[in-house]
């Protein structure tokens, strides 16, 4: 049973001035500078709520749809929104990254979603003089998915700040209504993704859905454009991306003409650069406003690095706050003097700072004697059954298989406690310590997808218990890993020539 706590701060008395970290925008700062600029109100109110305890199990991945009354009791506008996840032991701790995962929380507001998170955490700072319009009636539900990279249960809560102004206060009387229009390139449902593989696109960069082909081009979905039957003005959007993204693009197209009106870059605190959830994602600046008209298309794209590796499951998103009708200082969508550039809207993340890539206590697997050839590998207890990298003796050595045959990996024990499993090419030995930057999908092309079956619609499962290797690779030893768990680490190999034969 989720138990739902609410903290209220006390109400801002006054009207204060807005604080923002880094220079102004006169100064054309540049995309890696914070800006947090949060506006106050008279009447403001600071609003704290800790949605949970949720009891995360050994290796959950799943999608959970659950109401929630944790939201302000009287009308009112929303104009800052901040997410977190804290460990539900009252330290206030926010877990790390490579240990509990917030892939995504989505808030759900009659229906449609509105405020989100990903791993970046983006702050939402709705600009001076507009809020989203509330009112206590609406129905509000959490689409959250965490993910336990451990086999060790844990709990914890997702946490969100409010800036609320009530519709009696004071300061009410300066906000302007606005709405949200959220855009996702595979679609507004509850896990709209797509993969990038390395080597697609050009130049080692791919844009979805421009550059997809085949099967990928099923994953393109209407909620990746919106034409409003309005005039209307754009008031704030930033991208959601995930490990190896680059930028999200959003243009209006009005007839022939397409002009893009904003990229939200991924900033990386990284070292390695574009690999990790060690980023932050620009935000437009509070003087952006652009006008739309009625019959514009507004569309968006996501860019990725597909040289180092492949990125599985990844997604696009943009919403967009917007109001009806055309302000005054609004510039038009098609003028040339919309800024496209923003700021992030915090700095590095202490939880991201565990990097991996250290050496570890585990076998470099090239070196390792070939084992069995041909058969089975059942995965239990998050241990590939024959060549992980954790295994001592014959079990440990990498299971081999002929040129032209398959190994067959098999999650049915796993998934009986609805644990899914990847087997996803990596680099070369790919035993090296597990943290956000490592390891990758930087090795040969190949994956399983996350062997398991789960409810539609609440699961990243492929639907599959079993996968096997492809048949086209040549004689050497590969490495892998599991996306889901990247402390589980394994190889197998093609030979030639003899190999030893499994029992019977």
């Amino acid at each position: 049973m989720v138990r739902h706590r609410q903290l209220l701060a006390s109400a801002v008395a006054g009207l204060l001035l807005a604080v923002v970290a880094g220079p102004s925008l006169a100064q054309a700062a540049s995309p890696g500078t914070v800006l947090d600029a949060r506006e106050n109100y008279d009447g403001t109110q600071r609003l704290h709520y800790e949605y949970g305890p949720i009891t995360i199990t050994p290796g959950q991945n799943s999608i959970e749809f659950a109401p929630t009354k944790l939201k302000p009791d009287v009308p009112g506008y929303i104009t800052r929104f901040k997410p977190d996840l804290i460990y539900a032991d009252g330290t206030g701790r926010v877990p790390r990254v490579d240990v509990v995962h917030l892939h995504h929380g989505v808030w759900i507001i009659n229906g449609d979603p509105v405020f989100a998170a990903g791993e970046e955490k983006s702050i939402i700072n709705a600009p001076r003089g507009f809020g989203f319009a509330y009112r206590p009636r609406d129905n509000w539900y959490i689409n959250s998915m965490l993910h336990n990279l451990t086999p060790t249960p844990t709990k914890v809560f997702i946490t969100y700040d409010i800036d609320f102004v009530p519709a009696d206060a004071a300061g009410a009387a300066e906000i302007r209504p606005a709405k949200l229009k959220w855009l996702s390139l595979a679609g507004v449902n509850a896990y709209p993704v797509f993969d990038v593989h390395r080597g697609w696109g050009k130049g080692g960069r791919y844009t979805f859905p421009d550059d997809a082909t085949g099967a990928e081009r099923a994953k393109i979905r209407d909620g990746a454009s919106w034409t409003p039957p309005t005039d209307v003005t754009l008031l704030q959007t930033n991208g959601h991306v995930h490990p190896g993204g680059l930028w999200t693009d959003m243009n209006v197209t009005r007839g022939a003409q397409t002009k893009q009106i904003f990229r939200s870059e991924a900033v990386y605190f990284e070292p390695a650069g574009a690999v990790s959830w060690d980023v932050a994602m620009a935000a437009t600046p509070p003087s952006w406003r652009v006008g739309v008209k009625a019959g514009d298309t507004v569309s968006i794209s996501a860019t990725y690095d597909s040289a180092r590796a492949s990125w599985y499951e990844v997604m696009g998103i943009m919403p967009v706050l917007y109001a009806d009708g055309t302000t005054a200082d609004a510039k038009d969508a098609m003028s040339g003097q919309v800024e496209t550039r923003g700021q992030i809207t915090h700095g590095p993340l202490a939880e991201n700072q565990n990097k991996g890539g250290k050496a570890a206590d585990l076998p470099d697997p090239s070196r390792l004697q070939s084992g069995v050839l041909g058969g089975t590998i059942p995965i239990k207890n998050f241990i590939y059954g024959r060549g992980d990298l954790r295994l001592t003796g014959r079990a440990g050595r990498p299971p081999s298989v002929r040129p032209g045959g398959t190994l067959t990996f098999d999650n049915t024990l796993d998934n009986q406690r609805a644990i899914y499993h990847t087997i996803t090419g990596c680099k070369l030995p790919c035993n090296r310590s597990t943290g956000v930057a490592y390891p990758l999908a930087d090795g040969p092309v190949f994956d399983s997808g996350e062997l398991g079956t789960g409810p539609a619609g609440a699961t990243a499962a492929s639907g599959k218990l079993q996968w096997k290797t492809p048949k086209n690779l040549k004689p050497g030893t590969y490495a892998y890993f599991c996306r889901v768990h990247p402390f589980m680490r394994g190889a197998f190999r093609v030979v030639h020539g003899k190999a030893v034969r499994r029992r019977t």
